[in-house]
């Protein structure tokens, strides 16, 4: 009885959503892996395979209501610093595996937003090689945040507009003017896609931890108690209603 008033009230929820208001891209940091394993009296390992696979489902559903532009934050460059190298070498396993299998469903169009060179060998040359199984496959474009940091990536797009302009010549008062909000975004890892309308961050935490720092000047926020692995579609469906119902002021 209890599912079927879940579903009920799931379908009523999707329902209510306006499909010309729903968010063009939304970014998720997918949090609370490892308290839910803690609280399942499992290893860390255990933890991340369930956020794999709540992924998978949460991509379904993304697909479902017409979002086109999802961005993950799976693994932040502090992490690479901060972990035990056990669970980090797990964790870069089962992010590969988790792309590799989202590559096989054939769904959606995956790109790696990060720094490869932080990654080891062999793991980055797996990710390119879903970058390419999937390359324009899908209108549905999906961003795995690996190795990734926002002040990274931002250094880096001022670094490569330095780099590539200091090379012709220019001066660098040249130089200067060219470092425009929107030459440095035309270099940031998510160049030609619109930025997060929604950003959803899960664990009860509430804070960016550098994910997006450019890109969410305008995103609207979405905190959840809930732990990654027991996030529900109307969870989600949840964050997109709260979505349509704020007043989106752009800085003003």
């Amino acid at each position: 009885m209890l599912n079927i008033a879940y579903r009920w009230y799931e379908s009523s929820l999707e329902r209510s959503l306006k499909q010309k208001d729903l968010p063009r891209h939304v970014g998720v940091l997918v949090d609370g892996n490892r308290r839910w394993a803690s609280l399942q009296g499992e290893g860390s390992d255990f933890g991340h395979s369930a956020g794999a696979k709540k992924i998978i489902d949460f991509l379904g559903w993304c697909s479902d209501v017409g979002i086109q532009h999802t961005t993950l934050y799976l693994l932040s460059t502090d992490n690479l610093s901060g972990r035990d190298k056990k669970e980090l070498d797990d964790l870069i396993e089962i992010i590969t595996s988790l792309s590799e299998k989202l590559a096989d469903l054939g769904r959606w169009d995956l790109k790696v937003v990060g720094d490869y060179e932080a990654l080891p060998e062999e793991h980055a040359k797996r990710l390119k090689a879903v970058e390419k199984k999937t390359d324009d496959i899908s209108p549905f474009r999906v961003n795995l945040a690996v190795a990734y940091g926002g002040r990274h990536e931002i250094s880096q797009a001022v670094r490569k507009i330095l780099l590539e302009h200091s090379a012709t010549g220019a001066t660098p008062e040249e130089i200067a003017k060219l470092l425009t909000p929107e030459t440095i975004a035309e270099n940031l890892y998510t160049s030609g896609q619109p930025d997060p309308d929604l950003l959803i961050r899960t664990s009860g935490e509430q804070r960016l931890s550098g994910f997006m720092l450019w890109q969410s000047a305008n995103s609207e926020f979405y905190f959840t108690e809930a732990l990654w692995p027991d996030f529900r579609k109307v969870d989600f469906l949840r964050a997109l209603r709260d979505f349509q119902n704020r007043h989106r002021r752009f800085g003003s």
